[in-house]
């Protein structure tokens, strides 16, 4: 069976070491990484970090993530030399699966993540 289809079915059926596996900190976070092979797990697909921290950043929104998750986000892809264009790209990327209401507000919380106020009327910028 293909690796990610066999993670992807033990994820289904709520393996508990899986579960463990994918919630485990990214290689950003730890100082050494056991390899799936070590414990016997599927292997992992794997995304290089850049992509992973700008796939981190739109799941964050998509989920109306608060400011400072969004702040911690932003630092870690700004590191792998995402600009702000990028990082606003990404929410532009997920608005159709987000809609609009969530796109709004996390636009909100990503402009005061990236160091500006959008100064809206009606709006005290606070979220």
């Amino acid at each position: 069976m293909n690796p990610s289809h066999e993670l992807l079915r033990r994820l289904a059926a709520n393996d508990e070491a899986s579960l463990r596996l994918v919630l485990r900190p990214t290689p950003e976070f730890t100082q050494s990484a056991s390899t799936p092979e070590d414990s016997g797990q599927p292997s992992m697909p794997q995304l290089d970090r850049h992509t992973r921290v700008l796939v981190r950043l739109a799941a964050l929104l998509a989920i109306g993530a608060p400011t400072a998750s969004l702040r911690w986000a932003v630092e870690l892809a700004s590191a792998t030399g995402a600009g702000d264009d990028a990082l606003a790209a990404v929410l532009v990327s997920t608005a159709a699966e987000a809609g609009g209401a969530q796109i709004s507000s996390s636009a909100s919380r990503l402009a005061l993540a990236l160091g500006f106020d959008l100064e809206l009327d009606g709006s005290d910028g606070a979220y």
